[in-house]
């Protein structure tokens, strides 16, 4: 009987040896044809529902890239789903949970132009925005890009209408609070994910010639997004800001504690970081996510141009890929001006939702000459078996808020001059 059991157990020993070697050869043929080098990261660790500390290292669940957590916001979040029983069902029958997604190599360095945050792989201007207010697309017509948009202006009585038409009004939304952190991005992984790495800009001092200060590699990232490790590195993370945010204090859990210098800098960038409202809607199995953001007025003798940014993430929940192509923008100004703007795919690219990859971020600017408004509008998406649908982008409001920072964030980096 112990012979037998010995047998069995060598008999097991050689079964794991094999299935080794098997990955071993395997590993080794596939770094011939594209060598890659694996290195330890860190520890996974339980997902928390409260709160995650300053300072804790983490995963991007969706986009997979590593960062750090700054300081948290919260947020209320008015999802249209909820609210919408026959949606609602739709979404649940998709994939609703995304499993971490490979890096890919479609996204580049990015330079932001005035006017606009343009992370694409390209470093042409986009007229994402587009959706500006009638002085402003004067501005940006020199842009190549913004001549594909076709914008047109109106009165505000058609926004009736229009909104009308949507399966949930607005008003029937109630928001749910839900916390999101500000997060510093490796920068080791920026040219690999697809999402903006310059997403959060500022608008510059009255009187310099830059129009926009972006600071690289800056996010905001949902709870839930969030995939906490630990590391024994003491300098785990790339980032120009992170020692001057961050001191490693082996004692403390996390080990990484906030300086007086971020202290600071949130306090004084408040009004341009701070979020408020997240909005969501799905259609045909696609997710909108979008997140508005003031950035302050620009003033002279004839008028005051007040701006925004949008961060907008698409996600695929479906079985099926499906390709961005165009994009139908509605922007109502508290001036009376209705804008509808047109265009090819979003700031440069046409991306792709597969699988594999289901989801892409990227954020946009607009300007109106009134303190407050809203946008909505239309994703022209086609699906990978010739099926094509219009995705619905929410309803979000512009509102402003009191000017009281006169100069831009310290430790960001210039955007280039508008052509």
């Amino acid at each position: 009987m112990g012979l037998l059991l010995q047998v069995f157990k060598w008999d097991k020993r050689w079964q794991l040896l094999h299935k080794c070697d098997i990955i071993v050869k395997r590993s080794i043929k596939k770094q011939a044809v594209n060598p890659t080098k694996l290195a330890e990261v860190g520890r996974l660790l339980e997902a928390k529902e409260g709160k995650y500390d300053t300072g804790q290292l983490f995963l991007h669940r969706i986009f997979g890239y590593r960062g750090v957590i700054l300081f948290p916001w919260t947020a209320r979040v008015y999802d249209r789903d909820v609210h919408n029983p026959s949606r609602q069902t739709a979404v649940t029958t998709a994939t609703a949970t995304t499993t971490p997604t490979q890096c890919t190599n479609e996204a580049s360095s990015i330079r932001v132009n005035a006017g606009h945050s343009n992370n694409s792989t390209t470093s042409t201007t986009t007229a994402q925005h587009e959706e500006a207010s009638a002085a402003a697309w004067q501005e940006s017509s020199s842009s190549g890009s913004d001549a594909q948009s076709t914008p047109s202006m109106g009165t505000a009585k058609p926004v009736e209408s229009t909104r009308a038409s949507s399966a949930v009004d607005s008003k029937e939304v109630k928001g749910k609070t839900q916390t999101f952190y500000q997060v510093l991005i490796d920068t080791r992984d920026c040219p690999h994910i697809r999402a903006q790495t310059e997403a959060v800009t500022f608008l510059g001092n009255q009187d310099s010639n830059r129009s926009l200060y972006a600071i690289p590699g800056l996010d905001y990232v949902a709870h839930d997004d969030i995939m906490p490790y630990s590391s024994a590195d003491k300098h785990p993370l790339q980032h120009e800001l992170f020692d001057k945010f961050l001191t490693h204090s082996p004692d403390a859990d996390p080990p990484f504690i906030c300086q007086d210098t971020l202290k600071a800098w949130q306090e004084k960038n408040h009004p341009w970081l701070d979020m408020s409202d997240v909005h969501k809607e799905t259609t045909e199995n696609v997710r909108v996510t979008v997140i508005p953001f003031y950035m302050g007025c620009r003033e002279t003798p004839a008028s005051s141009v007040y701006w925004w940014r949008y961060c907008i993430r698409l996600e695929n929940l479906g079985e099926l890929s499906v390709q961005l192509r165009e994009r139908h923008w509605r922007i109502f100004s508290l001036s009376g001006t209705l804008e509808t703007v047109r265009g090819r795919g979003v700031v440069g690219q046409e991306p792709i939702l597969s699988p594999r990859l289901p989801a892409f971020q990227y954020s946009s600017h607009v300007s109106l000459q009134a303190p407050s408004g809203h946008m909505w509008g239309t994703f022209r998406l086609e699906r990978e078996d010739g099926y094509s649908f219009d995705c619905k982008i929410p309803p979000f409001s512009l509102e402003s808020k009191p000017d009281d920072v006169s100069t831009p964030p310290v430790g960001t980096s210039t955007s280039d001059e508008r052509d």
